[in-house]
């Protein structure tokens, strides 16, 4: 269901007039408005295709009589201790046998989940054409977002972080509520509980706030990232050998502002929908394009993966004795490079995993490698850099040297993008060379005339996309500018000119658009 379809903005509607409603016509249903969203939930992922259903049961229901498992082992243990008083030995006993019951059943949800996730993605990819089809036949809507997010639930309750949720039909609302089935973010469940099972009332601040926000992610899909979309394929998707370096860098320069405005405008318009029901979500994006550092970056964008692996993956690796004990061997290098160098590979497999969530291909591989590599690379320089700068007597934090850090992080970002737009991985390193050797700037006009002009539609519909991806990314980068500073861009996105200058971009975005899609992240 499309974000702007008739449908969907129907959808949403009679839910609010359900949700707000219903609880004043029958009395005593004000605690019950989370079962109304439950239900619409559930009715929204059965129009994605009522088999996907199965899917999304099968691993809530997995995880959470797995989550009360384990607290059923928890309980057990306390109870045992309390009426039996051991001694430390035999409390160090039944201590270990629980924990060894706990990691049990951790690893056969665990291997159930991600096993479903892997089968259905990427069995079509692994076996030849005609066999095993069933995993290419079906993908169910968000599979990759609740499937980690439940996981990461599972994961809070191994290492008792929050206790198990007792009611199923709950659990299931917070994997199954319907906005952030599509492109996430991935939530947390004690983060998340409170403002979801809370019954809340009409808020006139807040409905204009999540409209607004609905208005901006809008606007950035269709006025920017729609905009661009047939550019970059007009570019990207023929022969290197025919494109001048300088056309293949706009193309990509044109694709890392697709790629913001698409995944950020989905997300603003999944927060903002939330929020219509009272109901916060973890935030996905913080200006990354203001980031000073490759790892900066990857902490602005994309936040609620990042931090899930960082807490699910990259900590518990890095921290494992084995990996400890190398660090200890190679700080015969130096203190910094044992120190850093087990977050060195945990990054590296950090990268590599999420090149994977991202598709089996193997240009999805190089570009999480690229970026684990780099940031690997940066961390076991770091000292090399902070001595240039105190021999150079550099100030702490001079503006300049800021702007600079900004420009280097974008330049590298945009490298890695090549691996993740041109899915040839060949074809990637071929326009990577021609970028770097054959720029031939002389050549861009006829490029441009031959790329963008004849097969955009003509000058009128190529030039009015790209005037008006133009002045949305203005627009963005005015409001990203402003909260990079502190302030609250809503403050000007509420000015009447604001409202109406995204409005008339949406609207003028319909003229131009010849190759519309969906939202690039409801693929993963």
């Amino acid at each position: 269901m499309d974000f702007l379809s008739l449908a969907y903005i129907l959808f949403i509607c009679l839910l609010m007039l359900l949700y707000y409603a219903l609880p004043r016509l029958v009395k005593g249903s004000e605690n019950a408005k989370w079962g109304i969203l439950l239900l619409a939930s559930i009715l929204f992922y059965l129009m994605s295709g009522p088999a996907n259903l199965v899917f999304l049961l099968l691993t809530s229901l997995s995880v959470w009589y797995g989550a009360r498992r384990m607290s059923s082992v928890t309980a057990a243990l306390k109870e045992t201790l309390r009426q039996n008083s051991p001694s430390r030995e035999e409390k160090k006993a039944l201590r270990a046998d629980a924990q060894k019951k706990k990691k049990r059943i951790l690893s056969a949800v665990l291997i159930l989940n991600f096993g479903i996730l892997a089968w259905l993605k990427y069995s079509g990819s692994l076996f030849p054409a005609g066999t095993m089809t069933f995993g290419k036949l079906l993908l169910p809507l968000g599979i990759s977002f609740y499937t980690f997010q439940a996981c990461g639930y599972l994961i809070d309750i191994y290492g008792a972080k929050y206790e198990a949720e007792a009611s199923f039909p709950r659990f299931l609302l917070f994997i199954s509520w319907f906005p952030q089935l599509i492109q996430g973010p991935i939530n947390r469940y004690d983060r998340m509980k409170d403002s979801l099972f809370t019954p809340h009332s009409f808020d006139r601040e807040r409905t204009v706030r999540a409209l607004l926000l609905i208005l901006f992610g809008l606007m950035k899909k269709y006025a920017v990232a729609d905009m661009l979309s047939g550019h970059i394929s007009a570019v990207l998707d023929r022969y290197v050998s025919q494109v001048p370096g300088c056309m293949i860098i706009t193309a990509i320069l044109m694709y890392s502002i697709q790629q913001y405005a698409d995944f950020s405008g989905g997300i603003d318009v999944v927060l903002g929908v939330s929020s219509l029901f009272g109901v916060e979500m973890m935030p996905n994006f913080r200006q990354p394009y203001f980031a000073v550092s490759l790892g900066d970056f990857w902490r602005r964008w994309h936040i609620s993966l990042g931090a899930w692996m960082r807490d699910y993956v990259f900590y518990p690796f890095a921290l494992t004795k084995p990996m400890q004990r190398f660090g200890k061997w190679c700080s015969k290098f130096g203190k910094h490079f044992g120190r850093v160098m087990p977050a060195c590979i945990a990054n590296i497999l950090v990268f590599f995993i999420v090149g994977i969530w991202h598709g089996s291909e193997l240009h999805y591989i190089v570009w999480g490698l690229y970026n684990g590599l780099v940031i690997a690379l940066s961390d076991l320089t770091a000292p090399v850099w902070e001595n240039i700068g105190a021999a150079l007597k550099l100030p702490a934090h001079p503006k300049g040297l800021h702007l600079f850090r900004i420009l280097r992080t974008f330049i590298i970002v945009n490298i890695g993008w090549y691996f993740d737009r041109i899915t040839d991985t060949a074809e990637a390193f071929r326009c990577l060379a021609r970028s770097l050797t054959a720029f031939s700037a002389d050549e861009f006009g006829i490029a441009f005339r031959n790329c963008i002009i004849s097969e955009g539609g003509g000058a009128f519909t190529a030039l009015g996309s790209l005037g008006t991806a133009a002045a949305g990314t203005v627009l963005v980068f005015v409001f990203s500018l402003l909260k990079e500073k502190g302030r609250d861009p809503m403050d000007l996105q509420r000015k009447p000119l604001f409202v109406y200058a995204m409005l008339m971009l949406v609207l003028i975005s319909f003229v131009f658009t010849t190759n519309a899609g969906g939202f690039l992240y409801a693929n993963f």
